[in-house]
């Protein structure tokens, strides 16, 4: 079901992003506050055991999480977060307690990739700091393309968290801290989990601020064992006979070129709150015109038909 408030929320952001934060008052923040539970409320958030990419995977929500479908998600990602249109996400975790416009909220995105599968004989002899330099190489070429659709360039600052390999679970995780365009609002962090199957990859992408980092550490356990591959699709059912092993090794995965996909997270929570304070300054004094408007018409009507009935009794003064 398509929510039709989303591009109007976006547009209004887009607009009133000159407005200042400080101008809004207490019944404005009141307001806001209305408006972002009235906007978590218009989600529909499932628990338990999630079916994804048409049966392949199961992801048991964990604890103090809730799961976002796909089609919902991918709303948030473009038309609520400012990323490229996109179809890719199979669904979002988010905390239990938070929606995607709350403070300092990190939220997982899974995606799909087949690419086959993932030899991980490498593993032990990859040497990340060059791996670093050649994804730094990568953002800077990427902007081109991004700058082009409009989008602001990105510049990878270094490990957030350097890459680890789970090899008895085939779990994948690091951290990049990255800044988008100027960065006058500070770092963001895109924390990427890939997790290998028989065919493909699944990833799990968390995005928040750069002040995230220990969180999203403390629940990676959590959120990986969370997912299964089911029978005949996990990486020990890899057969050499029919099965196509894929171009990229796990120092590929890392090194990768991410940056030029259109899902690369350019997200703007950091820029949300002072926009929707000023929208809600700027939206409360609009209320407030419309509100006074009404009782404006209310009064004049009111008086139009109390002069209405003394016409009407002069005319019948019997009645």
């Amino acid at each position: 079901m398509k929510n039709h408030s989303f591009p109007l929320i976006v547009a209004l952001l887009s607009l009133l992003t000159h407005v200042s934060a400080q101008t809004a008052d207490p019944a404005d923040s009141l307001l806001m506050v209305r408006l972002l539970d009235s906007i978590d409320r218009s989600f529909v958030w499932k628990t338990g055991a999630i079916t994804l990419n048409d049966g392949m995977i199961t992801i048991n929500v964990p604890d103090g999480m809730r799961y976002l479908d796909a089609p919902q998600s991918n709303r948030v990602l473009t038309e609520l977060w400012g990323n490229p249109p996109s179809d890719n996400s199979l669904g979002m975790l988010f905390p239990a307690d938070k929606g995607p416009l709350s403070d300092n909220v990190v939220a997982f995105n899974l995606s799909w990739d087949e690419m086959g599968y993932v030899k991980d004989d490498d593993a032990d002899d990859i040497n990340y700091d060059d791996l670093l330099k050649e994804l730094q190489t990568d953002a800077q070429e990427a902007n081109k393309k991004r700058e082009k659709m409009g989008y602001e360039p990105i510049e990878i600052i270094g490990w957030a968290s350097k890459p680890f390999y789970d090899k008895n679970n085939k779990v994948l995780h690091w951290a990049k801290e990255i800044k988008f365009g100027t960065g006058e609002m500070g770092n963001t962090l895109n924390y990427d989990v890939r997790i290998l199957g028989r065919k493909g990859v699944l990833s799990m992408n968390a995005i928040g601020d750069m002040t995230a980092v220990e969180t999203v550490k403390g629940v990676i356990p959590s959120v990986t064992s969370s997912v299964n591959f089911n029978e005949g699709h996990r990486y020990a059912d890899f057969d050499s006979n029919i099965d196509e092993v894929a171009a990229w090794t796990i120092g590929g995965l890392v090194a990768g070129k991410v940056l030029a996909k259109a899902g690369f997270f350019a997200i703007i929570l950091k820029f949300i709150k002072p926009i929707l304070l000023g929208l809600f300054a700027f939206g409360g004094a609009i209320w407030r015109f419309i509100s006074g408007r009404k009782k404006e018409e209310e009064v004049e009507t009111t008086k139009e038909d109390a002069a209405a009935s003394d016409d009407q009794n002069s005319a019948n003064p019997t009645a």
